[in-house]
């Protein structure tokens, strides 16, 4: 109820000491078609024992725990309103009439809370499977083509709290030299010849340099004890705060991050499926996340687009042998600096311009020369074995030693990867439907953009692999809840579940 007055003619409130008459049921406070009807409904749908999930059946002695359903639907709340942190969820609990309608009023404390979540960390992929199986019902899902992308999200650790063999042996060496200094000064305090009103600040400086030499020592042996460690397990790197965690380039500035992969169903773009690694690289995880999306939709065939930095040789073929066509570009390889190192000086000899014949198992250079498969190139690890291509025709060519190779004692040879093949047919695919390229994304650029702008999600709060999966997979459902929501309405989803 508001009033106007005369005072400026504003809407003035209400005074906050008079009595209200307010709605006797808390049902009455929570909108018919409310999200959080439905993130009610879903929970009290799944079979949280059979999911994993603690605490499902009550204790009989003692203190009775809470029920993980409560503390399941306040972190899907939580999530889906931007409210992840366990003290903020506490303190939804006592203000938020939405929150005292989800949890009948209860007020768990945020250890609680908070405890809940790291111990069922591993259970939430369940919870985000049921939900696609609920999307798949409502034929949200077109199991057909997926897109798949990563993306960089910050870790709980520092920059300067990530250390390599490097920054060690730097820290090492600067530690040594001000233990040094500090010795330095002690003794020459020491040594000085001054008056009797002077020694007494000489000796309590001593004391303190010493106080700060012996901690430089702690600190020195923590830092040798972390080089050693480093140098035996053959990394690079560790993490003080989140050991798990690696630093990584993201959108051109270093970060302590992990690496967060989607794959996006083209019907409605639905996220089918999700992965977290600490590995920066993007194409040695593309069969991985491509064989676990087509075991989650459960179709023999998929069709998967990536970016260009998914692209690798080997994790292609491993896509094809398992029923999956990438459709991923190639990058564009640096041929002149590659051209250089082999000794040919002009780019119209460049690999590129030989053109292969399959028919004749030959590659036909730029004047007309067949170069016939000779031996095979066994240097290189055994799933990039290649094959070695030449011709006699070199020494006589014009262009041998000026234009071509330099090389006198085998002419010019060019390499083919025993399985070239899968590469040759996937860039004919492209060709046929570039479609399937140019839509990548509108797949997966709109995923990550909401669930780091949006929901503002784009840093973890917590540390370890294992935990952080769990995070994201929180982060996952409540997408596709969120995504399913805007498509077909709560009441939609509500009904769906009694179905």
């Amino acid at each position: 109820m508001t009033t106007t007055t005369g005072n400026g003619g504003y809407v003035e409130g209400m005074d906050r000491r008079q009595r209200l008459l307010m709605p006797e049921l808390l049902d009455d406070y929570v909108a018919e078609d409310g999200e959080v009807r439905f993130v009610d409904a879903f929970v009290d749908h799944l079979n949280l024992s059979e999911m994993g999930f603690t605490h499902t059946e009550p204790n009989t002695e003692g203190r009775p725990p809470y029920n993980p359903r409560d503390l399941l639907k306040l972190y899907i709340y939580g999530y889906l309103n931007q409210v992840r942190s366990s003290r903020k969820l506490e303190r939804e609990c006592h203000r938020n009439v939405e929150v005292m309608w989800l949890m009948r009023k209860l007020k768990p404390d945020f250890k609680t809370i908070a405890d809940f979540r790291r111990d069922n960390v591993s259970c939430i992929r369940s919870v985000f499977e049921e939900f696609l199986n609920l999307c798949d019902q409502q034929d949200l899902i077109g199991g057909e083509l997926v897109g798949i992308d990563g993306s960089k999200l910050r870790a709980v650790n520092s920059i300067d709290r990530n250390l390599n063999l490097k920054t060690l042996a730097e820290k090492l060496k600067r530690i040594d030299e001000k233990i040094q200094r500090y010795l330095d000064e002690v003794e020459e305090n020491d040594a000085a010849d001054e008056d009797t009103s002077r020694l007494e600040a000489k000796r309590k400086r001593n004391v303190k340099l010493k106080e700060r030499v012996q901690k430089l020592k702690e600190r020195m042996e923590t830092y040798a004890g972390l080089l050693h460690k480093l140098r035996e397990s053959g990394e690079n790197e560790v993490s003080l705060t989140d050991p798990d965690s690696r630093l990584m380039k993201d959108r051109g500035k270093l970060a302590v991050c992990y690496n967060a992969h989607i794959a996006v169903d083209s019907k409605e773009h639905m996220i089918v499926e999700y992965d977290v690694t600490n590995i920066a690289p993007d194409n040695v995880q593309l069969s991985l996340i491509s064989k676990r999306t087509k075991e989650t939709l459960g179709v023999e065939k998929l069709h998967v687009t990536a970016d260009k930095g998914f692209f690798s040789a080997t994790e292609i073929k491993q896509c094809v042998d398992n029923g999956i066509k990438p459709y991923i570009l190639e990058p564009k390889k640096s041929t002149a600096g590659k051209a250089k190192s082999v000794g040919i000086p002009t780019p119209d000899f460049y690999e590129d311009k030989f053109q292969y014949d399959k028919a004749t198992d030959t590659y036909i250079c730029p004047t007309g020369e067949r170069l016939d498969f000779r031996t095979w190139d066994r240097k290189q690890p055994e799933r990039l074995v290649s094959r070695i291509y030449r011709t006699n025709a070199c020494k006589r060519c014009p262009f041998f030693m000026t234009k071509c190779t330099k090389n006198r004692i085998h002419g010019r040879m060019i390499k083919r990867w025993e399985h070239e093949e899968i590469l040759e047919e996937m860039k004919q695919r492209i060709k046929e439907e570039p479609n399937k390229v140019e839509v990548r994304k509108t797949l997966t650029e709109h995923p990550f953009g909401t669930i780091k702008r949006a929901f503002n999600q784009g840093y973890l709060l917590l540390k370890g692999l294992r935990k952080v999966t769990g995070e994201v997979g929180f982060t996952m459902l409540t997408y596709n809840i969120r995504r399913a929501i805007n498509i077909l309405g709560t009441k939609t989803l509500l009904a769906s579940l009694n179905t």
